[in-house]
């Protein structure tokens, strides 16, 4: 495609001003479907470090589901920008602990330990049949799973407005082992995603990928 980084970038602003604009009592439902979905697909969460991310303009909320994986045993974390263009560092994160402003305004945990992720939860702009993400265009999320000898199980997260023909996947570019919209759970399978029930029983079938 001629001109790829403009094209993505007019995507971007398209796909956000989007799901800025949908309905608050619309995002109450989809969001609710999403986390009904993340609760189905990590039903035994216990020993894992799961990676989320406090929500921007318009995303879907983790947040509410912290307690559900807490008290099944998983830990929580958020990531931070230590260093512009340089991979996340993701910190624990317990709901009442003390906060700072970070990267963008967003908040992150103020000097909590840092930790390696089981699984991460994703936002995304945009993303595809193939199962690639569109971000923000600052590739913080490829850096940083760059950095996984193993990788973490990745979950990309959006509405279905949000899914694009094609997003032009570049060599760089980290497909997610599945998506959760509020239609349900896909798994990246050969370049396709596929309707599944669950994240974690095809989670080694996924990380072959």
């Amino acid at each position: 495609m001629d001109n790829l980084k403009e094209w993505k970038k007019q995507q971007r602003q398209q796909l956000i001003a989007a799901r800025e604009s949908v309905a608050e009592d619309l995002h109450r439902q989809w969001s609710g479907a999403i986390s009904a979905f993340l609760k189905q697909g990590l039903a035994q969460p216990q020993h894992m470090t799961i990676g989320i991310y406090w929500p921007f303009r318009g995303e879907y909320d983790p947040r509410p589901l912290a307690a559900h994986f807490l008290q099944r045993g998983a830990a929580l974390a958020l990531p931070e920008v230590a260093e512009k263009n340089k991979p996340l560092c993701f910190r624990e994160w317990l709901p009442d602990m003390p906060m700072k402003a970070g990267a963008y305004g967003i908040p992150v945990p103020d000097s909590s330990p840092i930790v390696r992720l089981d699984a991460v939860i994703i936002p995304m702009v945009g993303f595809d049949p193939q199962g690639y993400r569109l971000g923000y265009g600052s590739g913080y999320y490829d850096r940083t799973l760059a950095t996984y000898e193993h990788q973490p199980l990745t979950i990309g997260v959006a509405f279905e407005l949000q899914r694009l023909p094609d997003i032009h996947p570049q060599a760089h570019d980290i497909s997610m082992n599945f998506v959760i919209t509020e239609a349900g759970i896909f798994q990246t399978r050969e370049h396709h995603l596929f309707p599944a029930l669950t994240l974690q029983n095809s989670r080694s079938d996924s990380q072959r990928q």
